[in-house]
């Protein structure tokens, strides 16, 4: 069992940064792709970046490509998930959620793949 918690959520003006942190406890970690995805209201949760079990590779949906940048460490049993957020935009508005990938595969940005979810935290980016 894996446990996601994020923090980090708020409000900023466009244009403004944000950072949100993903603390994961659990078996294994090491072993697990990370990402984060984000839903806003009325629509379905999609993708936002990636980042491999060893923190070698990246993937981002093009829209936050040059603005958002994912990271993760470890340190004793914790490994924490970063999403750096800079020039937000209205439309980067909407609930974000860390997620944990424990299949073995290439990293990917389908939803399907991610077996453990965390709770979500807001972000508001007024205009």
């Amino acid at each position: 069992q894996v446990q996601l918690v994020e923090s980090g959520g708020g409000s900023v003006q466009a244009g403004g940064s944000l950072g949100l942190s993903c603390a994961a406890s659990g078996r294994a970690l090491n072993s697990y792709h990370m990402a984060w995805f984000r839903q806003a209201p009325g629509k379905e949760r999609e993708f936002v970046a990636a980042i491999n079990r060893r923190g070698t590779i990246v993937h981002y949906e093009d829209s936050v490509k040059g603005r958002f940048r994912i990271s993760r460490d470890k340190v004793e049993s914790t490994v924490t998930v970063y999403l750096q957020m800079d020039n937000l935009k209205p439309e980067d508005t909407a609930n974000y959620y860390c997620a944990a990938d424990g299949s073995f595969g290439t990293l990917t940005d389908i939803i399907t793949y991610y077996e453990y979810w965390g709770q979500g935290t807001q972000v508001t980016v007024s205009s």
